[in-house]
Order: C-alpha cells, then structure tokens, then sequence
C-alpha cells in the first residue's frame, strides 16, 4: 500500500477513505481557525470543499492563518486556499464563494448538496443563519466558538452548545439557539477565560474589539474541527449503510 493517502488508509481503511473522497463539505470562513480546517480537510482526501470567504491577506494575518504567505499577501482567501488545496490534492474538487455569509447571502447556498458544513465565521447573526440553514436542509454542522485572546491551545474541548461555559460567545451563542428552539449544537469551545489585549498594540490591536491572537490556538481549534469532521462523515455514511 502507498500513494499519497496510504498513511491515513492504514487508520481508516479503504471503505473509510473512498466514503470521504465522495464527500463535498463547505468550510465558511477561511482564516486562522477555517484555513487549518481546509487544510487537514485536504490531506485528509475529502473529494470536494467549498471554500466561503471575502476576505484578503493582511500582513496581521501571517502569523497564525496556515494561507497567509508574504507571497499571498493581497490575495482574496479563497484564492490562496484553492491554490494551496490544488497543491496538496489536485483531485479535489474546490468550488470558492468570494462572499461573506450572511442572512442576506444565505440564499446563495443550497445546503442538501454538502455531507457537512463547517462555521468558522466571527459574526453571531451570521452563524445563527448557518445553523439554521444547516438544521432546514438535515446537514450535519459544526462551529467553531471563540479562539482569540487565548493562550491555551490544550483547553478546547469539542462539547453541544448547550454544555459550554467560560467562552463569551458560547455564552451568547446558547441564549440566542435557545430563543430559536435549536436543541442542539456541536462546537469547539475553550474553557481558558480570554485575556485582555494589550491596548494599542500594532495597527489592529488600537481597534476597539479587535481580540489579540497566537500561532499555536487557532490552529488546533481548526484541527479539532476537521477531526470531527471526518470521523462524522464516515460514522454517518456506516450507518447509512446499515
């Protein structure tokens, strides 16, 4: 056995492997936490990622988003993600919205087409409209809950929105599926208490809000997805299959 996915194939079998090249998964947000979840997606060997973002790379970006490149620096996100999945797997399919989602932008997307939706998006009206969406069409949905201002990379835990605690936007996040009658919710949260940024630290940090962010923390919230991911889509399709 060899070949570029031969490591993983000896993990999950070759069932496993040919489930998830038969997979499209859309990943909203492609920044320090989504870029790593496209990243492991792609190794991984999912056939198809549609990539969802309107962003460009800002030199703020370079030192924690696995995209952000001082060659891909002015680039839209998408753009150097699809680059960078077309390296790694010139098989998978890739299909980038230069967009950001919203409740206005929803219409856009047909959620029946994907086997799982990944959020990694900041705004909280913009990932209701997600679950929402992902609950409307029965497609499986994972988001991702605060990763700046932290320091500890070993304090996420993978947990139903509901179990969540310490995380500012998991706070708000539980009242506000509450409110909608969402009576569930898988996401990737940090009990670590965020630390205050420091007060008019480079160009960003002067803007009100703006939370400080480490190499090592986004990265592995964005691991942590694409694990769950993965293990989902073939659980999933075992039981289908049943």
């Amino acid at each position: 056995m060899s070949g570029q996915f031969s490591r993983t194939e000896m993990l999950l079998g070759a069932e496993a492997l040919e489930k998830l090249k038969n997979s499209r998964v859309a990943v909203f947000g492609v920044g320090g936490v989504g870029g790593y979840v496209v990243e492991a997606l792609a190794r991984s060997g999912i056939g198809a990622i549609d990539i969802i973002d309107n962003d460009t790379v800002a030199p703020s970006n370079l030192n924690r988003q696995i995209i952000a490149t001082h060659r891909t620096l002015g680039k839209y996100k998408t753009d150097a993600a699809a680059e960078r999945i077309a390296d790694i797997n010139p098989e998978c399919t890739v299909c980038a919205h230069r967009l950001f989602y919203l409740p206005e932008t929803a219409a856009l997307f047909d959620f029946t087409n994907y086997d799982y939706v990944v959020d990694a998006i900041d705004t909280v009206t913009g990932k209701l409209a997600l679950i929402e969406q992902a609950n409307a069409a029965g497609t499986p949905i994972i988001c991702s809950m605060g990763a700046g201002n932290k320091l500890d990379p070993a304090a996420f835990e993978v947990a139903d929105i509901y179990q969540t605690s310490v995380c500012p936007l998991a706070r708000v996040m539980r009242t506000e599926c509450r409110k909608r009658g969402i009576k569930k919710l898988k996401v990737v949260y940090s009990k670590e208490p965020p630390i205050r940024p420091k007060e008019k630290c480079g160009d960003e940090g002067a803007r009100r809000g703006t939370p400080g962010s480490a190499p090592f923390v986004p990265p592995v919230a964005g691991m942590i997805i694409a694990g769950e991911v993965v293990k989902d889509i073939i659980r999933l399709n075992r039981e289908r299959d049943a």
